[in-house]
């Protein structure tokens, strides 16, 4: 077998078979196969796509690339969650607690921003001393201390993805469903979990624009989850506009922990306890209700543990960036728009994103909303303020920021913040 023979399969239309697939992916990541040929074939399956079994026996073969893990030695059921990102998309932070704290192991891994959607470790990061790379071992131990753990992803897992990702993203070929869909579960499936919540984010400030879009994306990961074993449901999600009130590292971590307090943004705390309850579902637990336990105090419990488990402080201060800038309403009336792309874009600039994955990022960076779409605002007062280490990035975030929002008489309208729910 050949690499020159499988890209002319699916170049033109065909379907590759099992011995096939599993022969590419292996000779890849093994270096056999050439990154332009991989790009070459990338780009023949974003042009010609594939079908259910083709997705599967691909997502199959990255979980081979590496190894699988294993948490069978734990005497409560596993539940995962992952959100294709968004812009103040920090609902990970309170959920794991959260769900751990309803009685389900939640063993997170997550990643890092790039460009305008945030990464989960790095709002992490943010708080002195937390750890995100940990050893299974490590891992074991933080699940046995808190309940949850959010956590990078080691070497070892799906090594063919991490390949295909970095190739991906400069090939032009990130928007294939089937690549985006494999990507993502062969490292969710590789986890381990027993059963999985996916947040399919629909709008400006994500990757899929359309709701039918994000269904198809929904559908087929959700497939392969069930083809594998792992109890698997979607939620479409709103992100036409920013989630809360706080974009950027240390400012989510803060409104997390407000959250978890038993405050926080009305939609913020809709949507957790919303996935919560699918997880604890998904993982046969029953009884439980996620909203009592960010009442009674458990749930801020269980992030506690978690964060110095982790090494992290969760009394100290969070860093706050150098300087601000206070954007003003424009006019008075209602918050008619506020675009999640531009915000999050506003927000990169001010330096909590990265171009690159090697980038620093700032953690004291972002936005702080004072109006969501709806809210009423007078001509004059602070709509926006910014936050960066230097002054210099205030400029290209406001360019940003044009036209991305509106002041009427009426609120434009908006997504519903859970669009849909599909199941196998």
């Amino acid at each position: 077998m050949d690499a020159i023979e499988v890209i002319v399969a699916k170049r033109d239309g065909g379907e590759l078979t099992a011995a096939q697939i599993d022969w590419v992916i292996d000779a890849y990541t093994r270096g056999e196969v050439a990154d332009e040929q991989m790009a070459a074939l990338n780009m023949a399956i974003l042009l010609n796509g594939m079908n259910r079994r083709e997705i599967a026996g691909w997502t199959q073969a990255m979980i081979r690339s590496g190894e699988r893990m294993d948490w069978s030695a734990l005497d409560r059921p596993t539940a995962d969650k992952h959100s294709t990102g968004g812009v103040g998309d920090k609902i990970t932070l309170p959920l794991a607690p959260l769900v751990a704290a309803c009685g389900a192991y939640v063993p997170q891994l997550s990643g890092r921003g790039l460009g305008h959607t945030g990464g989960t470790l790095d709002k992490l990061e943010s708080i002195p001393g937390w750890r995100a790379s940990l050893s299974n071992e490590e891992m074991l131990g933080v699940l046995r201390a808190a309940g949850a753990v959010i956590c990078a992803a080691g070497s070892g897992l799906a090594p063919a993805d991490k390949k295909l990702y970095a190739l991906r993203d400069v090939t032009g070929t990130v928007e294939s469903i089937p690549l985006i869909a494999s990507s993502i579960m062969s490292k969710k499936i590789a986890e381990g979990t027993g059963s999985l919540v996916l947040d399919v984010k629909v709008g400006s400030g994500a990757f899929m624009k359309t709701p039918e879009r994000a269904r198809e994306l929904a559908e087929t990961m959700v497939a392969l989850g069930t083809d594998a074993g792992v109890r698997t449901v979607a939620l479409l999600t709103a992100m036409d506009r920013p989630l809360g009130r706080a974009v950027g590292n240390a400012l989510e971590v803060q409104e997390s922990v407000e959250v978890l307090a038993g405050g926080g943004p009305s939609d913020v705390v809709e949507l957790t306890v919303r996935l919560a309850a699918e997880m604890l579902e998904a993982a046969g637990i029953t009884g439980k209700d996620p909203a009592e336990a960010l009442r009674d105090g458990s749930a801020m419990d269980a992030w506690r543990r978690m964060i110095t488990a982790q090494g992290g402080d969760p009394d100290a201060a969070l860093p706050r960036a150098a300087d601000t800038m206070v954007v003003e309403a424009p006019a008075s009336g209602v918050l008619a728009r506020l675009d999640a792309y531009a915000v999050g874009l506003a927000a990169w600039r001010l330096g909590a994103g990265r171009a690159r994955k090697e980038d620093p990022v700032s953690f004291g960076a972002g936005i702080t909303l004072h109006a969501k779409p709806g809210d009423a605002v007078k001509e004059g007062e602070p709509l926006l303020t910014l936050h960066a280490d230097e002054p210099a990035r205030f400029g290209r975030a406001l360019e940003a920021l044009a036209g991305g929002y509106e002041v009427g008489p009426t609120a434009q309208e908006h997504l519903p913040l859970v669009i849909d729910r599909v199941t196998a």
